[in-house]
């Protein structure tokens, strides 16, 4: 052991210090007390407790720094406070929708921005955006945004309106604007294009195969039946007669025709100005504009001069009205996905009615 060197070190560097040692005196016999018994062991220490990490504070919510951002300048945190924030300073939920659409004015438009992933991996598109959007991602976030609380409760929402019964998966996400979108978020608007028109109503028919446009277009087995719907519109030289009827959040589906067949290639909302003239609030190249009705045919008369007499045509509108009293059903429950389903035999050209890729058919 090294304690005996130690001892002898440390009586040396002490007796350097102090004064010579006194003459020895005799000691006292040593008097040795009974032995007492020895003292309980402590407990041991308990093991120090490592507290979980703790998230990062937010940082304080700066009013004014959101209200100079648009939206999709925005990260999802600062999204949240501010539907937040819009959910208590604008009750009204019409005005709120005008507001928050109005609040992504100049979001650039990109074409086929979303899909199921990771949930999916039939390609790599993710399940919101907030940089870009197309027409349906503008009108689809803006509603979720509108009727939701925080980032969280957005994203459910989103999934909620992107998804029939709010079920993800590319074989449940509402892929046909008029029997899919319109049908499935029958609880959030109601088609009142018929009632508008009255007897100027024009109807058009759909054949939709559901099955054969999943395995063209995503890759996808599905047993969907074919589906037959005859659909409504107002007539493009009828709108002016019914607009001054259109209120704030409703929604519209642009419908065009080609080669005789007739379908919804876009949507958007309304949004009513301060002179309570309605206009349209739509995402389409190159960015998400507010515009009349008036500039809006003219852009489109523009686009169909440029295209030619192959090009599609602008027919009519159809017209969904926001609910009044909106109560936002459950999402069914997600299903444990199955075993991958090998795909069999190729699609036929004209399977599916398709529209632009990005609208009618996402």
């Amino acid at each position: 052991m090294r304690l005996a060197p130690l001892v002898v070190l440390s009586a040396i560097l002490a007796g350097c210090a102090s004064a010579p040692p006194a003459p020895p005196v005799a000691a006292a016999p040593a008097v040795v007390p009974p032995s007492a018994a020895p003292e309980p062991l402590a407990p041991p220490a308990p093991a120090p407790v490592i507290a979980a990490p703790v998230a990062p504070a937010a940082p304080p919510f700066d009013l004014a720094t959101l209200q100079r951002k648009q939206i999709y300048q925005m990260a999802p945190a600062e999204v949240g406070r501010y539907i937040a924030y819009m959910h208590t300073a604008e009750p009204d939920l019409r005005k709120r929708i005008a507001a928050i659409g109005r609040k992504n004015i100049g979001q650039p438009y990109v074409l086929n921005l979303l899909g199921e992933y990771p949930y999916e991996l039939h390609d790599n598109l993710p399940m919101f955006s907030l940089q870009a959007s197309d027409c349906v991602v503008f009108a689809e976030h803006t509603y979720a945004m509108a009727l939701s609380q925080s980032w969280e409760e957005f994203f459910w929402m989103l999934q909620r309106i992107r998804y029939k019964d709010g079920v993800v998966g590319v074989a449940t996400r509402n892929h046909y604007t008029e029997v899919d979108w319109n049908i499935n978020n029958a609880w959030l608007v109601s088609d009142v294009s018929a009632l508008l028109a009255g007897a100027d109503a024009t109807a058009y028919d759909m054949k939709i195969d559901r099955a054969a446009f999943l395995k063209m277009r995503h890759n996808t087995a599905s047993s969907i039946p074919v589906q037959l719907s005859q659909e409504m519109y107002v007539a493009k030289d009828k709108v002016a007669s019914v607009v001054g009827q259109l209120q704030d959040g409703d929604l519209v589906n642009v419908i065009s025709t080609r080669g005789g067949k007739l379908w919804a290639s876009h949507v958007g909302l309304i949004v009513v100005d301060a002179n309570g003239q309605r206009n349209f609030l739509n995402s389409a190249e190159p960015q998400v504009r507010e515009e009349s009705f008036e500039a809006f045919f003219a852009r489109t008369a523009a686009r169909e001069e440029r295209n030619g007499k192959n090009g599609m045509k602008l027919a009519g509108f159809k017209f969904l009205r926001l609910n009044d009293n909106i109560v936002v059903p459950p999402a069914a429950p997600q299903p444990r996905p199955g075993p991958p389903v090998a795909l069999v035999g190729k699609p036929t050209a004209t399977a599916a009615v398709k529209g632009p890729a990005g609208s009618v058919t996402r």
